[in-house]
């Protein structure tokens, strides 16, 4: 019976130094996950860190693009005006040259009449100021 207490007390110790050996290892294991860990926890708070920062710039860039298309309607809003005046002037300037126009082909026959003939050394004087500026609008005409 005493061979099988010290059999059982060999078994037992070679258990015991079995687990020690394990115990060891999984302590060295526990502690690179300890490192591991810190690590982690320093790469989670870098990412904290880029995550507000990525989301202030957002939001700078959005006040950002909103004050450029508050600008660019002011200016869009400022060209439409500047094109409804440039479209009527543009119309106006037309009307005026067709008026003016019809008063130089008017005033052809008019002046046919008082082009200076050979023999006279002066123009016939027109009769009145309107008169005047057609005969000079003609000559500039030729």
């Amino acid at each position: 019976m005493r061979g099988m207490e010290w059999t059982l007390e060999l078994i037992l110790a070679g258990l015991l130094i079995a687990m020690l050996f394990h115990a060891i290892r999984l302590e060295r294991a526990l502690g690179v996950l300890r490192r591991d860990r810190a690590a982690l926890e320093q790469l989670v708070a870098g990412f904290n860190t880029s995550t507000h920062l990525a989301e202030s710039g957002i939001q700078r860039l959005r006040a950002a693009a909103d004050g450029a298309g508050r600008e660019l309607e002011t200016q869009i809003a400022g060209s439409v005006s500047l094109k409804d005046d440039l479209g009527f002037l543009t119309e106006r300037g037309d009307r005026l040259a067709d008026r003016l126009e019809a008063l130089v082909r008017e005033a052809r026959p008019l002046a046919r009449e008082h082009e200076p003939r050979p023999a006279a050394a002066r123009p016939p004087a027109a009769s009145s100021q309107t008169e005047r500026d057609i005969l000079q609008a003609l000559r500039m005409a030729r």
